[in-house]
């Protein structure tokens, strides 16, 4: 609606985890960076964690996009599943087509694919996303897909990502086994105020605009006092004031139309000023978005 008034080709805000709007602040690249050495270098359990909206699936779409073909991948992303439909989403993402019943012949089966794939030196990757959500039944399943190894390598690949409550489950004297074999993690941040500039700016410009700038600089201090950094919140936010804009005929966006915004998707007024409070790094302080980012994409979907 608003891509021509701005002189646009494409949206510049989707939420979809675009490859080609990929933006990586200093943390994402660290992030990236880990996770790519980990599965190259076959170090077995690596662990990434953030807050809703940090931009962990877009890490992971990054992640993906870096690896050789020769690298299988299996990405499960619902992981509130009882063993045995575990192993059967696993093998269909792998493309596993023998048919199994028990978990013994899942196993013997999974365990003879990754041997073959070992012996012509490819990689196999399973990323279990929102692994917060997994049972302690299911964390002690993946913890035993790690005893498929040789003497000298890990068979299987396995990256945990979630939220930070996966740390604290982690952190269970139960589940101190799985906690030692994590041989990497990363935990993403939200971007610094100097970041959101630089993300802002960087998506426009990949959705063809070449104008000297929609937001002014008011206008993205509000948007990094308001959203936290988070880049999820930062789509919705500049989406909503880009089509307010338009609304209004402005080709150029200040702090009062990212504060009308934010009332229209009911921020807590509390958040103005939150950059005052940030540390020395830029960075906003640490709050708990979960609410009000499942709040704002349901928002943003409904506006699609």
């Amino acid at each position: 609606m608003y891509r021509e008034f701005y002189g646009l080709v494409r949206a510049p805000f989707e939420m979809t985890p675009d490859p080609a709007f990929l933006y990586l602040g200093e943390t994402h690249r660290e992030g990236l960076a880990t996770l790519v050495y980990g599965v190259r270098s076959r170090k077995g359990f690596v662990l990434l964690t953030g807050e809703v909206g940090t931009g962990k699936t877009t890490l992971l779409h990054a992640l993906l996009a870096q690896l050789d073909s020769s690298t299988a991948s299996a990405f499960i992303f619902n992981p509130t599943l009882d063993p045995l439909d575990f192993f059967h989403v696993l093998f269909d993402e792998f493309g596993i087509q023998t048919p199994c019943r028990t978990k013994a012949e899942y196993l013997l089966a999974l365990n003879h694919f990754l041997i073959q794939r070992l012996q012509n030196d490819q990689t196999t990757l399973l990323i279990i996303d929102e692994a917060q959500n997994l049972s302690p039944e299911m964390l002690e399943e993946v913890r035993l897909l790690s005893n498929l190894e040789t003497p000298t390598s890990k068979l299987l690949q396995i990256m945990l990502v979630g939220q930070p409550e996966l740390n604290e489950m982690l952190g269970r004297p139960e589940l101190r086994q799985l906690r030692q074999r994590i041989v990497l993690r990363h935990h993403l941040q939200p971007f610094t105020a100097d970041e959101v500039d630089a993300y802002i700016e960087e998506r426009l410009g990949l959705a063809g605009y070449s104008g000297k700038g929609i937001f002014k600089r008011s206008a993205r201090r509000k948007i990094f006092e308001l959203t936290g950094g988070l880049p999820r919140l930062i789509n919705i936010m500049c989406d909503g004031a880009l089509l307010a804009g338009y609304a209004r005929e402005q080709t150029s966006l200040g702090a009062d139309v990212i504060r009308e915004v934010a009332r229209d998707l009911q921020l807590p007024t509390a958040r103005e000023g939150a950059a005052a409070e940030a540390g020395s790094n830029g960075r906003a302080p640490k709050r708990k978005w979960g609410g009000w980012l499942g709040l704002l994409g349901a928002r943003a979907r409904a506006r699609e």
